[in-house]
């Protein structure tokens, strides 16, 4: 399964005019400050299910306007070495927290498990567990940003993707609030055909750039790796990050090093290495595995959207063709749909049946050496999307990093909930609704309202 690793909410600003970069160390070429090939298609979502919306309205207004509570998959024991801990989250990145955590506890960071990461704007409840054998808690700690709920002891560590899903609860803010049944309507017909299970712009990072990264990675060019990370010639970047990257270009990397703050963990590892006269595949392998393989899970995120953007233009989002490999909801499982099983079958009833009860729904591929392929015209097209972003490494069994899967092109919205209210902040629509693990919220609200991307 593909590790996630920590991703800065930063604002996403411009990186202004580029510069001829004067790299000059044993670390990092200096052909490599040039400006990256700029061939990789953009990663985010192209096309929506529903016609283009004609409603505005702002999310993420406040914190406390984007409510997430994870379901878990399971309760602790009371008993074991791993202490869970129920947090609320408040306007914290996830790197943050799992730093304050390791700090709190005396802990390395490899010692704390969470089954999925929530964005930095937002309030969350969600459980995180720190591995403590034998030594008695300390009490939690005291933050005005993450405060623990309630904490109790299981047997084992909590992983990735340990979770039924999340429920939210978001207000809507600047929007009509006579807008809420035309809205109510729009959401009824995405619980009906299931929503696009696109991955939003928070999978790329704050700079858009962790498929760039992870396609730099995969292909072993370590020295333009460092340079998208750390460099002011590649994706756009906050204008305060400015110094930090003029130096780097300028191969002065101690003097770089101190301006990065303590949450860019892997710029700050990397240039501790190239500080103490390391090369560039040093400095890249420096930064940690969670981080190096989500920049890999991202590249094969943006070929799923891809594929995903054409099977939507092409009316075949919620339909299988033989070649299809088709993704059971219950159980994960996969198959791969041959002419018989487009035959109606007499115990479960005709695919279309089985499609629209939401049984099973085509799949896309997240390229990996353990990837279940599609056969025929699929195959071809899902081909065509991993050479578009140069990426036939993921494929090769001597690629380190996530094995590979497949991932449904639908998942189902449950409970949906809608209200027109006010508060001393103003008007405004709260939608409710519960979805799957790894499905994205701002991807549902992307169908419903017209600037949603934009508040990603």
């Amino acid at each position: 399964m593909a590790r996630r690793a920590r991703r800065s909410e930063s604002p996403h600003g411009p990186a202004g005019p580029r510069r001829a970069a004067t790299a000059r160390s044993a670390g990092v070429s200096a052909s490599a400050a040039r400006p990256p090939k700029d061939s990789l298609p953009d990663p985010l979502p192209a096309r929506r299910l529903l016609d283009e919306p004609e409603i505005a309205g702002r999310i993420k207004a406040r914190p406390e306007d984007f409510l997430v509570d994870e379901i878990p998959l399971y309760e602790a024991s009371g008993e074991g070495e791993h202490l869970y801990l129920r947090v609320r989250k408040i306007g914290m990145a996830h790197g943050e927290m799992m730093s304050l955590l390791a700090m709190h506890y005396g802990v390395s960071l490899g010692a704390i498990g969470f089954a999925g990461m929530k964005d930095r704007t937002g309030v969350t409840h969600q459980t995180v567990s720190v591995h403590l054998p034998g030594v008695e808690a300390p009490p939690p700690p005291a933050h005005d940003r993450l405060e623990v709920l309630w904490q109790a002891r299981h047997g084992n560590k909590l992983r990735r993707g340990h979770l039924r899903g999340n429920r939210f609860s978001i207000r809507l803010r600047e929007i009509d609030p006579l807008k809420a049944p035309a809205l109510w309507r729009r959401m009824q017909r995405l619980v009906a055909s299931g929503v696009p299970d696109y991955f939003g712009p928070q999978r790329f990072g704050y700079r858009r750039n962790n498929h760039r990264l992870g396609q730099l990675f995969v292909h072993g060019r370590h020295d333009e790796v460092l340079a998208e990370l750390l460099g002011s010639h590649g994706s756009p970047f906050p204008e305060h990050q400015r110094p930090h990257r003029e130096l780097f270009d300028a191969g002065r990397y101690a003097e770089s090093l101190p301006l990065w703050s303590r949450a860019d963990v892997a710029e700050r590892a990397a240039l501790r290495v190239l500080a103490a006269g390391g090369d560039s595949r040093r400095a890249v392998r420096a930064v940690s595995r969670e981080d190096r393989d989500f920049w890999i899970s991202s590249l094969q995120s943006a070929i799923f959207n891809r594929v995903l953007d054409e099977r939507l233009e092409h009316g075949s989002f919620a339909s299988l063709d033989v070649g299809d490999v088709a993704f059971r909801h219950d159980n994960g499982s996969l198959f791969l749909v041959g002419e018989q099983d487009l035959v109606d079958d007499p115990e479960r009833g005709p695919i279309s049946k089985r499609l629209s009860d939401f049984e099973i729904s085509p799949s896309g591929p997240l390229p990996g050496p353990g990837l279940l392929p599609a056969l025929g015209r699929t195959l071809e097209r899902e081909m065509a999307a991993i050479d578009r972003f140069e990426a036939r490494p993921l494929l090769d069994p001597e690629t380190r990093g996530p094995a590979g899967t497949r991932r449904p092109f639908r998942v189902r919205a449950s409970n949906p909930a809608i209200e027109a209210s006010q508060d001393e902040h103003g008007s405004f629509v709260r939608l409710a609704f519960d979805l799957p693990k790894g499905a994205y919220a701002t991807v549902l609200l992307r169908e419903l309202i017209s600037d949603a991307d934009d508040a990603s």
